[in-house]
């Protein structure tokens, strides 16, 4: 990814200038049992500010990127056999008039040793290098010996800007990426469904079984849980970590964690089912490549999260929406109903059917697993059970059918794109931001721009799962630390991205929007809460452009009245204010939407044309 600078870099004159010194007037050659000690001045941060002219905070960002230049090399032991160099400086870096005869004179000692190769044998080449080098004592007023006064002269020449990265450098990262997990594929996987079906339960189980929790942490949850009286709630609490979660018995955030199985790392975020929490689902979900819908098998329960009004229809809705392409129905409970075939075939058979007619999932993208994240029958070993195992054949594992999912291809070759889900301090190393690389890849060192607020940033390190990476991919969930920008600019919903191919920047979009079963139509100027990644805003339809064919795109009306039920349309959706959008066809991950009213999904939406920017808004283009 390029490195590009920060906008409010110094220029090298202006460098230059903020440290300044007065040449002497006489010269001492100094004895080897005369040697004087290097003083030096350092400007305080008042007057650099003076003559720069910028404001606090933005000056630490300049000293940070461009550290002012000084005339004395950095000393090594070895360095000129210990001989040390005298230089003049005066007290008030503003108190000489000759600070840009001075800079003249930098530039002439360049000119004078810079590109000179002088080798032992060489006499010539020597005579010239000691008269350019006398030159440069006289004009500068540096002392000691050849080796010295040429360190001296090297150290103010400028420092060359980082070039973007080179067509090797990502060859290189290429070949990072393949060999990175060995055989073993990345996947982001989701876990959705009803409330109450057991999500927690059973991955806590399902982590505990891989041996992603140890038997010390399990038997501390269930003496813990066992004095709360909720005893069949310790397996949920691996995931459920607050104690709001656990006193409730409900999640109310996304928890993520990582387990490994024979075939694949599995990167799990455990979505809410409350309706209350659909926002925080949402978000686990757009950071999600597949899906497991937790159904409770229990009589009575099943209908209740599948019939209207329950979350099972409007989970697998928004997962679909959001780009999720495969699923595993994870048929949990079976161990209430004494492990009934019947009852399994019911289940399978009327969701089978919604999820791939209606919902839009092919039907070779949906599997059913039937298991007890209780009990732990199913999850990772085979059945055990001879109620199931006398109907159950041949018999397949939850793991066994997470490790037959197919990866998606990961857009690794597109411009950086991160879009904000946390931001926090860590200690001892600034302030970070946490989300998915949409797109892309980053490493320590590179430059970034926020968006939409236009500031650059440096790429101090990157994490995955707290340990430090060399480089992370799209796919990957990551903290990322930055320098170079204050926290105050980055916010829940900002992007970073690559500063060459900035994300764009929308107060107003066409949009193409699937219409769910909505009880009341949309019209022009409803209003809607707009779901995109881990934000969501207040907006409007501002206008209905046209009525589409749900199943082949054509228009069927242009400029309908509104819009009903099962329906799809284009249309223009104007936010309160401006946010981080891709187009559909650009980055298809990060052009979806949902849109909700009333604590309703009533549409999913694809970005189709940004009809007014920031920029445009502004009047800058």
């Amino acid at each position: 990814m390029p490195g590009v600078g920060s906008d409010k870099q110094l220029p090298a004159s202006e460098t230059a200038l903020s440290t300044p010194y007065t040449a002497p007037t006489s010269y001492t050659v100094p004895t080897a049992a005369a040697v004087v000690k290097p003083t030096i001045v350092t400007p305080s941060a008042s007057s650099v500010k003076a003559t720069v002219g910028f404001l606090e905070k933005e000056d630490t960002v300049v000293k940070k990127q461009t550290p002012p230049v000084s005339p004395l090399p950095s000393k090594k032991p070895g360095d000129a056999g210990g001989l040390k160099l005298k230089v003049s400086v005066a007290n008030s870096p503003r108190s000489s008039p000759k600070t840009v005869q001075q800079q003249t004179n930098v530039k002439k000692a360049e000119g004078a040793v810079g590109g000179m190769d002088v080798r032992d044998g060489d006499n010539a080449g020597r005579e010239m290098a000691g008269s350019n080098l006398r030159s440069a004592v006289e004009m500068m007023g540096l002392e000691g010996d050849e080796g010295t006064i040429q360190s001296s002269v090297n150290s103010m020449k400028p420092v060359a800007t980082p070039k973007s990265k080179s067509k090797a450098s990502r060859l290189d990262v290429m070949a990072e990426y393949s060999k990175r997990h060995g055989d073993k594929e990345l996947l982001n996987l989701v876990v959705i469904g009803h409330v109450d079906a057991g999500k927690s339960t059973l991955m806590g189980h399902l982590l505990y079984q891989l041996g992603s929790v140890n038997k010390k942490t399990m038997h501390k949850y269930e003496q813990e849980s066992k004095k709360l009286g909720k005893s069949s709630f310790a397996f949920a609490w691996v995931l459920d970590e607050t104690e709001e979660e656990r006193t409730r018995g409900v999640t109310m955030d996304v928890a993520q964690t990582r387990f490994e199985t024979d075939k694949k790392i599995v990167t799990l975020l455990d979505a809410p089912g409350h309706k209350d929490f659909i926002p925080n689902m949402i978000t686990g979900t757009s950071q999600a490549d597949v899906a497991v819908l937790v159904i409770n098998a229990t009589r009575g329960e099943f209908e209740t999260g599948f019939d209207a009004g329950g979350q099972t229809r409007e989970h697998a809705l928004l997962a679909r929406s959001l780009g999720v392409g495969q699923v595993i129905v994870a048929v949990n409970k079976m161990d209430t109903i004494d492990w009934s075939q019947e009852r399994y075939q019911l289940i399978t058979k009327k969701l089978g059917q919604f999820l791939t007619r209606q919902a839009g999932f092919r039907e070779a993208d949906v599997t059913f697993v039937p298991c007890s994240g209780l009990s732990g029958e199913n999850l990772s070993r085979p059945p055990a059970v001879p109620e199931l195992v006398a109907w159950y054949t041949p018999a397949t594992t939850l793991v066994e059918q997470i490790d037959k999912l197919r990866p998606p291809v990961r857009p690794i070759d597109k411009p950086f794109r991160l879009n904000v889900s946390d931001v926090f301090t860590r200690v001892g190393s600034g302030f970070n931001v946490a989300g998915r690389v949409g797109s892309g890849f980053v490493q320590p060192g590179d430059k970034v721009i926020i968006m939409p607020a236009a500031m650059t940033a440096t790429v101090k390190n990157v994490f995955i799962d707290d340990a430090p990476e060399a480089v992370a991919f799209a796919g990957d969930q990551v903290n990322i630390t930055l320098s170079g920008v204050d926290m105050v600019n980055v916010n829940i919903g900002s992007c970073l991205c690559d500063p060459s191919s900035p994300t764009k920047s929308a107060t107003r979009i066409r949009a193409k929007i699937v219409i769910f079963n909505i009880a009341v139509p949309i019209t022009k100027g409803f209003p809607v809460v707009f779901h995109y990644q881990s934000i969501n805003e207040p907006a409007v339809i501002k206008r209905l452009l046209s009525q589409l064919n749900r199943s082949t795109g054509e228009v069927v009306k242009r400029k309908p009245r509104c819009l009903v039920k099962n329906s799809s349309a284009v249309v223009e959706i104007e936010l309160e204010r401006s946010l981080c959008l891709e187009l559909y066809t650009d980055f298809k991950d990060l052009g979806r939407f949902m849109l909700r009213s009333g604590g309703h999904t009533i549409a999913a939406g694809l970005v189709e044309e940004i009809v007014q920017s920031k920029m445009r808004q502004n009047g800058l283009s």
